[in-house]
């Protein structure tokens, strides 16, 4: 099962839905897909999308998950990786009003460099990272808070 993660940002996130959709009717992804929407409202037959759910039923979907393909958000990228799962992190971008800055291309940089997961910058991308996550073999993610704190307080700092 592959578990799409949109977090609870309240701006939609309908590119990466619409590029995951095409990808089942290629029959790039065979897996069954379950969509943890949020606020994102998109109508799917080849998707069980649920909205709004209970963290601990979310923490569920992710150790079920042989692949988790999220937004970018710091949280949803850390709680997959803290069950061991390979992840492909999508960044919202502002320029589709998804989000109201480009934080989390930066935050999908960052993980993406250590070899934590697999970024992409654009839902066009997903195709060659599902082929990529096949054989992706992540560094094991061990937090550092102290020194990701230092990184959030940086970014706020600068903008």
């Amino acid at each position: 099962m592959i578990f799409v993660m949109l977090g609870t940002q309240n701006n939609s996130f309908h590119r990466l839905l619409e590029e995951v959709d095409k990808l089942i009717e290629k029959n790039v992804i065979q897996e069954k897909v379950i969509v943890q929407a949020g606020y994102t409202k998109y109508e799917s037959e080849n998707m069980q999308i649920l909205k709004l759910i209970p963290k601990t039923e979310i923490e569920e979907y992710q150790k079920q998950a042989s692949l988790i393909i999220t937004h970018g958000g710091a949280g949803s990228i850390i709680t997959s990786l803290k069950y061991g799962k390979k992840v492909i992190a999508v960044p919202r971008k502002h320029q589709y009003e998804e989000h109201v800055n480009d934080h989390q291309q930066e935050i999908v940089e960052v993980f993406t460099k250590k070899g934590y997961i697999i970024g992409i910058k654009n839902v066009e991308d997903l195709e060659e990272a599902i082929k990529k996550a096949e054989t992706f073999e992540p560094i094991q993610y061990k937090p550092n808070n102290q020194k990701m704190l230092q990184i959030i307080e940086n970014f706020i700092d600068n903008n």
